[in-house]
């Protein structure tokens, strides 16, 4: 049987005090749960080692077992080794012990029906056991992460997801952003005892565009404009993302000059009906076709300019 070091599971001394064991497992446990990381047998099994060494320097009968048997066995490894003698710190057959950080049906839900605990913590302890009936508890909550495009963050989206043995079609609502949390009630892991279910939460992430730069309910987009009609003034088509619509350009525009286009930005996800604005950028650009009479026309300016 292998010994565990819960000491150094939890990465404190084996002087440290009650508080300073309890405020190491949360950190841990908050840092492992499967919930934050989900599908990774790593943290699952780190989430499993971490709470079992809490459930034996958590409860100072238990620690006090504990303690005395790491002393022997750290001085039987320092004679020598050899056969150590398990048999005298083995529980009593039929020995239960109650867990108070995470109750047994909870590691239920977390990793089946397997037991939470190792066969080290299990042979010195006992075995777990639910304390009496069990009450009806809620489900658990279920976070799943979806990327969607920036036109359907602007339209809102539709997502068929696989959740345990259903499939659910998931509505994302316009003005989505990225970290935006949609709640889906009812839509988690199944209650117990006739518990309500848990609720199902998309975790979006909006995906870059090529065209669009995104700023909360804004949008901000480059425009080009020839030089001649930034001379002299003009129109040019600014591309939104419900079509395309003409901006105005006033003589002598100049580079990088911004214009709002008020209200053309993304629905707010508050109040859909509301919009943000969208920003154009001016981009000088050569014309797409100058004539040799066009080009004598701007030197013929350029001189005048010059003399």
């Amino acid at each position: 049987m292998e010994f565990k070091d819960y000491y150094a599971i939890l990465g404190v001394s084996p002087d440290a005090d009650e508080q300073t064991i309890k405020k190491a497992y949360r950190n841990l446990a908050r840092q492992h749960h499967p919930d934050v990381n989900p599908d990774d047998k790593e943290a699952e099994a780190r989430f499993k080692e971490i709470n079992e060494a809490y459930q034996a320097l958590g409860d100072p009968e238990r620690r006090r077992k504990y303690d005395e048997l790491r002393a022997q066995y750290q001085n039987w490894q320092q004679r020598g080794g050899g056969d150590f003698n398990w048999s005298q710190w083995q529980s009593a057959p039929g020995q239960y012990v109650y867990t108070s950080n995470v109750a047994p049906e909870d590691f239920e839900d977390l990793f089946g029906e397997s037991s939470p605990f190792s066969e080290f913590f299990s042979s010195i302890y006992g075995q777990p056991r639910a304390r009496g009936p069990e009450r009806p508890r809620r489900g658990r909550d279920v976070e799943a992460p979806v990327a969607i495009a920036l036109e359907e963050a602007f339209r809102g989206a539709t997502r068929s997801l696989q959740i345990g043995d259903r499939r659910i079609e998931a509505r994302i609502p316009p003005g989505v952003q990225t970290g935006t949390r949609v709640r889906l009630a009812g839509q988690g892991r199944p209650g117990r005892a006739g518990g309500p279910p848990g609720d199902l939460y998309l975790v979006v992430e909006v995906e870059p565009h090529p065209q669009f730069e995104r700023d909360g309910d804004d949008l901000t987009t480059v425009v080009p404009v020839d030089f001649l009609t930034a001379a002299a003034g003009g129109e040019v088509r600014v591309p939104t993302l419900d079509g395309t619509v003409k901006l105005k350009i006033p003589p002598r525009t100049p580079a990088d000059r911004v214009f709002r286009l008020k209200g053309k930005g993304m629905p707010r996800l508050d109040r859909p009906t509301e919009r943000g604005d969208l920003f154009a950028r001016v981009k000088l650009v050569m014309p797409e076709a100058l004539s040799d009479a066009d080009i004598e026309t701007l030197r013929d300016m350029a001189r005048r300019r010059a003399a």
